[in-house]
């Protein structure tokens, strides 16, 4: 992990294309606004968590109602 300090206006390079720039600094928050190619997909990290907690939940629902089918089908057989 690279820890940098920055101020306002002050940029950040990642390889040849991706540059974060510091808009503004106030209140415990940094406003950055992130120029990259539009093939880079950024994400925060919070929406990310929330997605993979959704389709944790999915999997898990799909696996009971996977459930619930074997059972009927059971007991559609008898």
């Amino acid at each position: 992990m690279l820890i940098l300090k920055r101020k306002k206006n002050d940029s950040i390079l990642i390889g040849n294309d991706i540059r974060i720039t510091v808009l503004d600094c106030d209140n415990g928050s940094v406003s950055l606004a992130i120029n990259a190619p539009k093939h880079i997909s950024i994400l925060r990290e919070e929406l990310t968590e929330a997605e993979r907690s959704n389709l944790d939940a999915l999997l898990s629902d799909t696996d009971s109602l996977r459930s619930i089918e074997k059972g009927l089908n059971s007991y559609m057989k008898k």
